[in-house]
C-alpha cells in the first residue's frame, strides 16, 4: 500500500500530511523511555514487513502489521511507522517521500483505531479473537483509505483504487490469523505489553 510520488494532487497531500504531523506529534508524546525497546521491535518489524511483496496480478501485496503494531504501541505506532516508510522509501524506492505523510497516516491512523477497539472489545470477545479482528480490521481500513486518497485525486486513479482495495482483501484474512496467533502468545508471556481494556485499574 505504498503510494509513489507523481499521483496525488497537493490538495489532498498537504491536509492528510498536516493529519500525519499530527499524529507524530502525539505519538512523541507517548513513546516514553520504558517502551523504546517494544517501538524499536515493531520499526523492525514493519520495515520487513513491507519489503517482502508478494506479486498479484498487476500489483502486489504484503504483510503490514499496522494492527498488531497499534496494539502494542498505541498513539507511537505513528513516529515508527514514519520511521520505517522513510527507511523504506529512501532505501529502496517503496513509495515516495513526497507522499510520506500520506503514507503513514493511511498505515498507523489503522492501528490507532485497533488498539482503540481492542481496549473495548477484548472484555467481551477474550484477547485473541479481538486481536484478530482488530488486525485484519486495521489492513481493511488501511486499504480503504489508499482507496479514498487515490479516488480524490481524479476519476483517472479509481480503477487503481479498487485494484488497491480487493488486492488486500487476502492480506486482510492473513493479517487476522497472524495477529490472533502472535497476540495470544503475547497474553501469555509479556501480557504488559497489550493495551489495557477500558475500565481495568493500572
Amino acid at each position: 500500500m505504498h503510494i509513489a510520488d507523481g499521483i496525488l494532487p497537493l490538495s489532498v497531500i498537504v491536509p492528510v500530511t498536516a493529519l500525519a504531523v499530527a499524529g507524530v506529534a502525539r505519538g512523541l508524546r507517548e513513546l516514553t523511555e520504558d517502551r523504546l525497546p517494544a517501538a524499536a521491535l515493531i520499526a523492525a518489524a514493519l520495515f520487513v514487513a513491507g519489503m517482502v511483496h508478494v506479486p498479484l496480478g498487476p500489483s502486489s501485496a504484503h504483510l503490514v502489521l499496522n494492527g498488531l503494531g497499534g496494539l502494542i504501541l498505541g498513539w507511537a505506532i505513528f513516529p515508527v511507522m514514519l520511521l520505517s516508510l522513510s527507511l523504506q522509501a529512501a532505501f529502496f524506492g517503496f513509495g515516495g517521500l513526497g507522499v510520506l505523510g500520506v503514507n503513514c497516516l493511511v498505515m498507523a491512523a489503522p492501528g490507532v483505531v485497533a488498539w482503540l477497539a481492542y481496549r473495548f472489545l477484548a472484555p467481551r470477545l477474550g484477547t485473541s479473537i479481538t486481536a484478530g479482528i482488530c488486525c485484519g480490521g486495521a489492513v481493511g481500513l488501511s486499504a480503504l483509505l489508499v482507496a479514498l486518497v487515490l479516488a480524490l485525486s481524479g476519476g483517472e486513479f479509481r480503477a487503481a483504487a479498487l485494484l488497491a482495495f480487493l488486492g488486500n482483501l487476502p492480506i486482510l484474512v492473513l493479517e487476522t490469523l497472524v495477529g490472533a496467533a502472535t497476540v495470544g502468545l503475547i497474553g501469555k508471556v509479556r501480557p504488559d505489553l497489550l493495551p489495557r481494556p477500558v475500565g481495568v485499574p493500572a
